[in-house]
């Protein structure tokens, strides 16, 4: 019997830099291979390989995808043996710090053919200055939707009827979890479900939430508390012993968009825009905050120029990471003219050999 594929964003574009949840994933793992190379679409096809080769032998795996190019492979997390091989070069560079233990790592810088490469060199140089400068442009856009967001959370945190709220995280632990402890200790992951993309704002709920027989999916509007009700729920099931997955947001690095609880099969989601979901499946429930957000004409009136505004950063901010995307694929294509086929199949074999 096959085993399952979960996809995640690996990393995310957001209004506070370039977010990932990596270094936690690398904590968990018996053992991390670190693939190093120049950017490459080279290395996705060698991942969704290597994922296949435990999922036919009946192991789940996550995937990690490219923000940029979401159909592109980053990592590969093979559960219960525990396994990340992990793209560590590009987007993101990382390091290991347990050489000879639980780290290991496999070079492909050696697997280009140089005279092609230098031939190339010029067209190199200036596609990766173009991906540069339009990256920070979005980036910076994104930092300032990020604090126009911030102001329209904070004119509606002013109206809620937030003892409202606070009964409704209480009577959701109680029919949650009632009075079961369990004997253990919890196992908390951390994921990110989504990233600005060059095709707009993406995410992973349909595949993170297949599974799940019970879907929760909270309606609220900015700062109406939907992703303090869900670090509420992801506390009290820690204390009591139950396996915790935290997805995190795409565009605020400290906001959960989703909690997820294996053992009972219930998840938790931010269903509004960017990632608007209604129910469809069986076992989806709505919950509503934005009842509990007071009408209030004034401040509705100054949230106009200001969702107005935000959703004009957020243009700018796509716009940007469209001319990224394709600056940085212009350049792994020519990159991955160079490689020298031998070379590349030989090292490909060498993830998998251990295993």
């Amino acid at each position: 019997m096959y085993g399952s594929i979960t996809k995640y964003m690996g990393t995310a574009y957001t209004g506070l830099g370039i977010s990932h949840k990596y270094d936690e994933l690398i904590a968990s793992a018996d053992e991390t291979v670190f693939l190093k190379c120049p950017p490459t679409t080279a290395l996705s096809t060698i991942l969704n390989n290597t994922g296949m080769h435990f999922v036919k032998r009946g192991f789940d795996i996550d995937k990690f995808m490219n923000p940029a190019q979401p159909d592109i492979t980053d990592a590969v997390f093979v559960k219960e043996p525990n396994l990340l091989f992990i793209q560590a070069s590009h987007p993101v560079a990382l390091e290991p710090s347990d050489i000879g233990g639980r780290h290991r790592v496999i070079s492909f810088y050696d697997m280009y053919d140089e005279k092609k490469l230098r031939e190339q060199n010029g067209y190199i140089v200036e596609n990766l200055a173009l991906a540069e400068t339009a990256l920070d442009k979005s980036l910076g856009a994104l930092a300032e939707a990020k604090t126009i967001h911030d102001q329209w959370e904070a004119l509606n945190i002013k109206r809620m009827k937030w003892h409202e709220h606070e009964h409704l995280i209480k009577s959701l632990k109680e029919e949650l979890f009632g009075t079961i402890r369990l004997n253990k200790q919890s196992t908390i992951s951390h994921r990110l479900i989504g990233s600005l993309t060059s095709a707009g704002a993406c995410d992973f709920v349909p595949s993170i939430t297949s599974q799940v027989k019970r879907r929760m999916l909270i309606k609220g509007l900015p700062g109406t508390g939907k992703s303090t009700l869900m670090r509420a729920l992801g506390k009290e099931a820690e204390s009591r012993g139950f396996d915790v997955i935290y997805g995190w947001c795409g565009l605020d690095p400290a906001g959960i968009d989703l909690v997820l609880f294996p053992e009972l099969s219930i998840c938790f989601l931010d269903a509004t825009k960017p990632h608007e979901y209604d129910p469809e499946l069986k076992g989806d429930e709505i919950v509503d905050l934005i009842s509990m957000c007071e009408e209030n004409e004034e401040i509705e009136e100054e949230i106009l120029p200001i969702s107005i505004a935000y959703r004009e950063k957020i243009l700018d901010a796509t716009g940007y990471m469209q001319a990224y995307a394709q600056a940085e694929k212009a350049v792994k294509i020519t990159m991955d003219s160079a490689i020298k086929d031998i070379i590349f199949q030989d090292k490909s074999q060498k993830l998998i050999a251990p295993h």
